[in-house]
């Protein structure tokens, strides 16, 4: 398959978003960018052009979709009734990075959108791109993050493109994304609403507007249907193994020093002010500093997947505090290491 690809400008918007709507309303997948990273998109109504998502990626069959709107009147198409705390968090909220779990109305979206389940985590992005195809396409369009499956995110038309040219019958190029990382996903047919995994709108933020809700990013088991993506498989993770150094700066030192006597190429993925401490190899890689977990977030997926691109056998990063955005770094640091950690209180 030949991939078409648009670079957004002044001049070609309008054609870009006619062209790619009528490649979503014919079937195909679609990649585009959004607030968080870019998405794979495919008409959530039309199962065999849902299928066109998973086969691209190569993402298993049992791992639901978020369905895209522009406009929160869509919301009514597919789900059977939208609480009042998710009022609130859409008025609060969307456009924006949070995904919000509602009771989906049957035989209104194809089924392996949402792998059987019978509720529907649905978000409305912030990005002038997304919402301009998303108005001109005029359908829900099913779209998870357009990368191979497990592979750190794409927060960039040219990630897209390393992992999906050839699979897919469109990439929209429209710049960086912004936030870097995924939405947040939260469950609203709950009688308490739990936020399933971490992402661009922080629990503090979700609580200031509807009261306490239950955080539940854990794992679930293999027999289980996940209710939000993220939540059963290992993601995020680039070539190398990822491990995360729990222990002061001669600590982290001392893991470098070890794995590369043992004949490791050691990448290095950890905040501005770690890096310019350590004595390691010319594979560093700063993320920001601590005091701004923002900007940790925007380039956590970049600078793992740079990673990719050189000869590192094995990455040591550094844990953040779960606080804000960090508890989003930490949960897709966490699957990137599969949860393995080297901790300076078992060392010594």
């Amino acid at each position: 398959m030949k991939t078409k690809i648009w670079h957004i400008t002044k001049e070609n918007e309008i054609q870009t978003y006619l062209e790619a709507a009528k490649l979503l309303q014919a079937g195909e997948a679609v990649a585009f960018p959004t607030e968080t990273v870019y998405g794979i998109g495919a008409d959530a109504t039309n199962e065999q052009a849902v299928a066109k998502i998973y086969e691209a990626k190569g993402r298993p069959s049992d791992n639901p979709l978020i369905v895209h709107i522009a406009d929160q009147s869509q919301v009514h198409e597919f789900v059977t009734k939208i609480p009042s705390n998710a009022k609130k968090l859409m008025q609060e909220f969307w456009p924006g990075p949070l995904t919000i779990i509602l009771p989906l109305r049957p035989d209104r979206l194809a089924r392996n959108v949402t792998a059987g389940l019978d509720s529907v985590g649905v978000r409305m992005p912030e990005h002038p791109v997304a919402l301009g195809l998303l108005a001109v396409a005029g359908i829900p369009i099913a779209a998870p993050s357009a990368n191979r499956s497990g592979k750190p995110s794409p927060t960039s038309g040219e990630h897209v493109e390393e992992d999906l040219s050839g699979r897919i019958a469109g990439i929209v190029f429209g710049g960086k994304t912004g936030v870097g990382l995924e939405s947040t996903v939260i469950d609203c047919t709950l009688e308490t609403p739990a936020i399933l995994r971490p992402g661009g709108i922080s629990q503090e933020q979700i609580e200031a507007v509807i009261g306490p809700v239950i955080s539940e990013g854990k794992e679930v088991a293999q027999q289980e249907a996940p209710k939000a993506p993220g939540m059963k498989y290992t993601h995020y993770a680039p070539k190398a193994p990822v491990v995360l150094i729990e222990g002061d700066v001669a600590f982290f030192q001392e893991q470098i020093d070890v794995a590369e006597h043992q004949g490791e190429t050691v990448g290095v993925l950890v905040s501005d002010e770690l890096a310019r401490k350590l004595k390691a190899s010319k594979y560093v890689r700063g993320l920001g500093s601590r005091d701004y977990p923002e900007q940790i977030a925007y380039h956590l997926y970049d600078q793992l997947r740079h990673f990719d691109h050189t000869p590192v056998t094995l990455i040591y990063a550094e844990p953040f505090v779960k606080i804000g955005i960090g508890e989003a770094v930490m949960n897709r640091l966490d699957k990137a290491a599969g949860g393995h950690y080297i901790r300076q209180s078992e060392e010594n």
